[in-house]
């Protein structure tokens, strides 16, 4: 449907992909938009709403500079999707065998491996080499090891873990019924302390130059400071780390079943997109660093990954590399109401309703994830039609939420 709401309040415009937005992610997006180093305009998709400092489902543009608290602290946080040779029908009628399998077999929420699991010759090269650069990273920042007990240990160990909140694996069927792999995490503890260093870090440079900011949590660090080069390797790695770790569940999600399933393959190489990240890209003839902060990367033909709620469908889609977007899209649904209001508003039995026909928790531990507490994502597709157009529509049958 295209741009649906312009603001002209900022420094630069802000404009939004849908109609559907709350004042407090309105309030954001103009604090973003007044800031010097952002460039041209800000983008919202439709599934934006309020988030710390940043609002999620923003792409901001922003020359020479880079604003930590934008990027986040899951930094890498994506999907990963790939489709398989099986068919609905070779699925068991019962799917908790399998729902079980990956939840032995993947830890989930603050849990990691007993030991790493880079094993191999090729696994334990990609292993050394993350070793070497985060060395050097911590070599020059050694106050990141004091914020996580066993540090070296822990993110080794959570290489191919799930995390919590609303990370998830998932089996889906798609129009043809045929059976995806489709999974959701980031760059565990290890990216969570490397984001909340560097925004720290971030607002002492602020106070320090005595840099005025409508919100705090919009501190920046500008090309050519002494902390920029630093943060910019530090985000690098931890965005690398990231699709290691979505790779390693993969991995081991494919182990599950095929221990328990038909002899089957993989038909096309996996999806694998971040949707918190920042890049160096140009746009409008200018070289930029694009932070998507809940946003997918849709350049014209690049594939990519939107999910909805863990009862609602979800989509691989195909870019169409609209400018104004900065050849971005939406990266799901988003949510309508935070997460305490969605536990005061629903129950279990409003769970297992909105999950009818699903293999997943239905338990009150997992009630701030129902689909009910998201938007409708078919409202948000059909805002972003001239973002994305769909490949494939996919329906869950199995979720493991993290």
């Amino acid at each position: 449907m295209g741009i649906q709401i312009e603001f002209n309040k900022g420094r630069v415009p802000v404009k939004v992909w849908t109609r559907n937005i709350e004042p407090e992610a309105i309030r954001q997006l103009l604090n973003v938009a007044s800031l010097p180093v952002v460039h041209g305009h800000v983008a919202a998709m439709p599934d934006v709403h309020a988030g710390i400092g940043a609002t999620v489902g923003s792409v901001i543009p922003t020359r020479k500079a880079i604003i930590p608290a934008a990027v986040g602290v899951d930094i890498g946080c994506g999907m990963n999707a790939v489709r398989t040779s099986l068919s609905a029908g070779q699925l068991p009628d019962s799917l908790r065998s399998l729902r079980m399998g990956i939840e032995e077999m993947v830890p989930l929420g603050f849990n990691m491996h007993p030991a790493s699991r880079m094993r191999g010759s090729a696994l334990q090269r990609v292993g050394r080499a993350l070793s070497d650069r985060l060395d050097r990273i911590v070599g020059q920042h050694p106050g990141l090891m004091k914020m996580q007990r066993r540090f070296n240990e822990t993110w080794l160990c959570q290489i191919g873990t799930l995390g919590g909140g609303n990370h998830f694996i998932e089996l889906c069927l798609d129009e043809a019924d045929r059976v995806w792999i489709m999974l959701h995490s980031g760059s565990r503890g290890i990216g969570n302390i490397i984001g909340r260093y560097f925004i720290a870090a971030a607002q002492n440079d602020m106070r320090r130059h005595q840099l005025h900011l409508p919100d705090k949590d919009l501190a920046y660090f500008s090309e050519g400071s002494g902390l920029f080069d630093e943060y910019v390797e530090a985000v690098d790695w931890a965005q690398d780390y990231a699709l290691l770790n979505r790779q390693r569940l993969l991995a081991a999600v494919i182990e599950v079943l095929k221990r328990q399933l038909p002899t089957f393959s993989l038909e096309a190489e996996a999806i694998n997109c971040h949707h918190n990240y920042v890049a160096r890209e140009t746009h409008f003839g200018e070289a930029l660093f694009i932070t998507r902060k809940g946003a997918i990367s849709a350049r014209a033909g690049e594939l990519g990954i939107i999910p909805g709620s863990m009862g609602a469908k979800s989509y691989i889609v195909r870019g169409l590399g609209n400018a104004q977007s900065f050849c971005s899209c939406s990266h799901g649904a988003g949510r309508r109401m935070s997460r305490s209001a969605a536990k005061s508003r629903f129950s279990r039995f409003d769970l297992e309703a909105q999950t009818a026909g699903i293999e997943c928790r239905k338990d009150g531990g997992v009630i701030d994830e129902i689909p009910g507490a998201y938007k409708d994502i078919d409202q948000v597709m059909d805002d972003q039609r001239d973002l994305v157009e769909v490949v494939h529509t996919l329906k869950q049958v199995l979720c493991v939420k993290g």
